[in-house]
């Protein structure tokens, strides 16, 4: 598989990174500073309704950066590996599903910008989901006797 020659360091970095711009921008869109009418398709009426997705993007963001920490063994308390492969696929489905949301969105900037990052989000979490599926290579055999 293609997502093979990415190594499992460089997959969890690029999506930490990923992640922890996106949560950088969801504070700036919190702020004020981007207007709320550019994110979630531009369908958000109100401010009270953007804090509220807003702080459920920021969580499930702090989540996956937490999840790629698991995976990187970043962190000394560890989650079963199965259990990180499985969250990393639904993760992946979530990411592919929110690419079609981000093509169909209103704002120009969702599709242009947030479009290419799910989509590569979709592929870097699958790839961190295959770890646990990987198997040792076979030592080389010596033929030379």
């Amino acid at each position: 598989m293609v997502l093979r020659k990415i190594s499992l360091k460089l997959a969890a970095i690029s999506l930490a990174v990923i992640v922890a711009v996106v949560i950088c921008f969801h504070l700036i869109v919190v702020s004020g500073i981007i207007p709320y009418t550019i994110v979630w398709g531009g369908r958000l009426e109100n401010r009270s309704q953007m804090l509220i997705f807003e702080g459920v993007s920021i969580a499930v963001n702090g989540f996956i950066l937490w999840l790629t920490a698991q995976r990187a063994n970043w962190l000394s308390a560890r989650l079963s590996p199965k259990l990180v492969s499985l969250l990393f696929w639904a993760l992946a489905i979530l990411f592919m599903l929110n690419t079609v949301g981000n093509l169909l969105a209103k704002a120009s900037l969702e599709t242009y910008l947030f479009t290419p990052l799910t989509f590569i989000s979709a592929l870097l979490c699958i790839r961190l989901a295959l770890k646990d599926q990987e198997r040792a290579k076979p030592l080389a055999t010596n033929t030379s006797r």
